[in-house]
């Protein structure tokens, strides 16, 4: 991706950036911290939520309910706003690999049908696609390093596309809005695993023509492991059905009597069941701190220290 130079006014304005936030990391008091690509340390907002919910339900048990269905829709309504999405496209999924799986598992594939994936990619966003052969899905295999121009070459004519925002070994940074405007123009459907960079990079699903797209909430959303989001344009909604199928999925689902099997409306049909409410919390708390900041600033910031680095 090369990276991109900046002048000596925002090296200030990162700098400063830094010195306003870094109290809201403890975890700056003791060590150099390098490892978000795996797992971050928890921001504060994150930690004070999760202790608050800690401490209430020891307290007052789930007598305070509405305050957790309030969180729920809190962070679906941040989600969206972190990708540019309707809050109604956004369902609150374990992690990853749940997300990816939802619409790997949820297509209607025929044989015959062919993906696109890549080889380098993390296991959560390989095996799903790998597991469609068992279907007659045709897998064709490309690099992350091939050139925009050979991956916009193999879409015609393929059904999905799933490739990782960045890349977990190398941190290369695709260009999503060149490969999912070739996407939309293909009828290809264009899935992104955006683990790696979502909340360190903007991310715009109308922009980039993206059909669907995970994360959890670990690395650069500054959450706890185990929450993730998982969205999923509206138009789509009814060609993916859910893989998992629970007391959350329906319409009627806070009526505990019905037995009515119309699925929610919305993303939240992907809901399979109890939320992870701690998970929930934080989760909620990052997203509203790193909107707060700003993700264009953070990638700034992102970007000077990489130039840094880059030139000594």
């Amino acid at each position: 991706m090369g990276f991109e130079k900046h002048s000596g006014a925002l090296a200030e304005a990162s700098e400063s950036l830094a010195a306003r936030y870094r109290d809201q990391f403890p975890v700056t008091k003791e060590l150099i911290y390098l490892n978000h690509a795996a797992v971050a340390p928890l921001c504060l907002p994150a930690v004070n939520a999760i202790k608050w919910l800690a401490d209430d339900a020891c307290e007052f048990g789930s007598l305070h309910y509405d305050k957790w269905l309030e969180t729920y829709d809190g962070l679906r309504k941040a989600a969206a706003r972190l990708i540019n999405a309707s809050p109604d496209e956004i369902a609150i999924v374990k992690n990853t690999s749940e997300g990816i799986a939802t619409v790997a598992g949820g297509f209607e594939w025929k044989s015959g049908d062919r993906v696109i994936a890549f080889r380098e990619e993390f296991p959560s966003n390989y095996y799903p696609w790998l597991r469609l052969e068992k279907k007659g899905v045709k897998l064709t295999w490309l690099s992350i390093y091939d050139t925009v121009e050979k991956i916009i070459a193999e879409i015609p004519g393929a059904k999905l596309l799933a490739i990782s925002f960045v890349n977990y070994l190398s941190g290369f940074r695709v260009d999503l809005n060149t490969i999912g405007k070739a996407c939309h123009e293909n009828g290809c459907f264009f899935l992104v695993d955006a683990i790696q960079g979502m909340g360190a990079f903007p991310i715009d699903v109308e922009a980039s023509h993206i059909d669907a797209l995970a994360a959890d909430g670990h690395k650069w959303m500054l959450a706890s492991e185990g929450t993730g989001v998982l969205y999923i344009r509206r138009k789509w909604l009814d060609a993916i059905e859910p893989v998992e199928f629970g007391w959350t999925n329906p319409a009627k689902y806070a009526d505990y009597s019905s037995r009515d099997m119309t699925l929610r409306p919305d993303a939240g049909r992907y809901e399979c069941g109890t939320l992870s409410t701690p998970g929930c919390f934080g989760l909620r708390a990052s997203l509203d701190f790193l909107l707060s900041v700003g993700i264009e600033n953070i990638a700034a910031s992102i970007l000077e220290r990489a130039e840094q680095l880059e030139t000594g």
